[in-house]
């Protein structure tokens, strides 16, 4: 099959779970013998078009402003697939997804996953928060086929629009667990001497909830904070308060060894999301037997199940607890080794690449007909 996928900022990449994802997905599919092409947003200087590990990449020119940079982008992606002879357009996240029905209109058959009802995160207000929503219902309306990451995703969009949708959990490259080296080196951490926070430092995903928390304790283990900091008034106040405490560690994005130290040596790993698609951090840190905090939100603990601890969401003093508690408790070795095969099970690409190749399937036996008054 000829497939295009939109909705990333790059790729190769590992910036964020929509970058992963796609990575992940375009390779694998290249090397099962389709040939897929990825849009980029780009304002770099270069080749427009060239081929990265048997996936074509193209780059569309967009706006460095956040709001007009998915809209430019995914609208020029949408309209170049127009003139190729894809058999289906893949949209990544319900924003990138609204000029989908324009490609419904050319015949094109279209896939979306929902990467999460970003909509809910108070990062987003006024028009940004419109637009997203908009972006949900052309994806309900016009997609031959949407896939979400939850359950509790799946009955949203059953219940709000009586849309059916096919629910593919995200899959992780286990992460063998190794010792410190580049970090002890890097930021003198030891196994079990710091507490882990992976991803992007944004209000939806809770890190100023952390950081509040663990000032209120005085603990001996560091805080790890390993993500990009958005050049934001969030972003300069989580900056200075990071700053201000020198037993928090700002790491910026990390990729590769140093990440898989991070993940195998931490005392505990946090994820104090508001709101979440599926976190392919949490499951890197279960894939290597890391002990797990999570945000009392479905979709998280419908991943950590009893492998992990949970704290209330958007509430410091229960994650201070919570924290307090994790800490002074011993590890259950032999649980986490049930949560590392329980991951390896449960959480596979291989089977997740089949699934989608299946839903590609379905997409191209789709009329124009209402996606919901069928059965694949």
């Amino acid at each position: 099959m000829k497939i295009a996928m939109i909705g990333h900022k790059d790729f190769p990449s590992r910036s964020g779970g929509v970058e992963v994802v796609v990575y992940e997905l375009s390779t694998r599919l290249a090397a099962r013998g389709h040939e897929v092409t990825v849009y980029n947003r780009g304002r770099q200087k270069g080749h427009n078009a060239y081929l990265e590990q048997n996936v074509r990449v193209k780059r569309i020119f967009t706006f460095k402003k956040q709001i007009l940079n998915a809209i430019v982008y995914s609208f020029l992606a949408t309209f170049d697939t127009i003139f190729h002879d894809f058999d289906v357009i893949h949209y990544h996240a319900i924003g990138p997804s609204v000029p989908l029905f324009l490609a419904k209109l050319f015949g094109k058959h279209t896939v979306c996953t929902v990467h999460g009802l970003n909509w809910r995160s108070d990062k987003w207000g006024g028009f940004a928060s419109f637009y997203l929503r908009l972006g949900e219902k052309v994806a309900a309306r016009f997609a031959d086929e949407v896939i979400v990451l939850s359950e509790e995703e799946k009955q949203y969009f059953l219940q709000k629009y009586n849309r059916d949708s096919i629910l593919i959990h995200n899959a992780v490259e286990r992460i063998t667990p190794v010792p410190c080296n580049v970090i002890r080196e890097k930021y003198g951490l030891e196994k079990d001497s710091y507490i882990l926070y992976v991803g992007r430092i944004s209000p939806e995903k809770g890190p100023q909830d952390l950081l509040e928390a663990y000032q209120k304790l005085r603990l001996q283990e560091r805080l790890v904070l390993a993500g990009p900091i958005p050049e934001t008034e969030f972003g300069k106040e989580m900056l200075h308060k990071i700053d201000a405490d020198p037993r928090v560690i700002r790491t910026g994005l990390v990729q590769g060894q140093e990440l898989a130290e991070l993940f195998s040596n931490c005392r505990l790993f946090v994820l104090p999301s508001h709101t979440e698609g599926l976190s392919l951090a949490l499951l890197e840190a279960m894939s290597c037997g890391g002990r797990c905090l999570v945000s009392d939100i479905p979709a998280n603990t419908v991943i950590t199940k009893q492998y992990g601890a949970e704290f209330e969401a958007e509430n410091s003093d229960s994650l201070a607890a919570a924290l307090s508690k994790e800490l002074t408790t011993p590890k259950d070795e032999e649980l986490l080794k049930q949560e590392m095969e329980y991951v390896k099970e449960n959480f596979d690409y291989d089977a997740v690449i089949e699934w989608h190749e299946d839903v590609y399937k379905c997409a191209l036996n789709r009329k124009n007909e209402k996606r919901w008054e069928q059965n694949c």
